[in-house]
């Protein structure tokens, strides 16, 4: 139930953010938010940083691998894994946010903008937190020489 309830969220948050900024800007319009936070949209073809623009096959099935894998790991975890299932939750939605937009657009929608970093979205920010927590949880489960921790 973690899963989903996790990844429905972010798909709502990413897809809600990306409806409202397209219906605001225009591709390439920037605007002021906060301090050195811009709203700039952006369409990016590519992957992470727009990196292999214009390969929505590879990046559709790539997507579909993840889905799969995240669901059938998740079926295999114990009761008590819930940072576990919390972090693949936030992998979930936020894979389906942007393989919703490579389905309807043909390329994902980006609009958060620090001018330091390249443009990025809400199911960007859920990826990197759910592999946050993967990596935390990773840590806390197995010390320096790979033996698992004694509580």
């Amino acid at each position: 139930m973690t899963l989903l309830l996790t990844a429905g969220f972010v798909i709502f948050l990413d897809q809600l953010s990306k409806i409202a900024i397209r219906g605001f800007l225009s591709p390439g319009q920037s605007v002021n938010l906060i301090g050195s936070l811009r709203i700039t949209l952006v369409a990016n073809p590519g992957a992470a940083f727009g990196l292999l623009p214009n390969h929505q096959l590879v990046f559709l099935v790539i997507t579909f691998v993840v889905v799969v894998f995240i669901l059938s790991y998740y079926r295999r975890l114990k009761p008590h894994e819930h940072l576990v299932k919390l972090a693949l939750g936030f992998e979930l939605g936020g894979a389906v946010g942007n393989l919703i937009d490579r389905i309807l657009f043909g390329q994902v929608t980006d609009f958060l903008d620090f001018r330091i970093w390249p443009v990025f979205n809400v199911a960007d920010i859920s990826i990197v937190i759910g592999l946050l927590l993967l990596a935390w949880t990773l840590y806390r489960t197995h010390n320096v020489e790979g033996e698992p921790e004694t509580e």
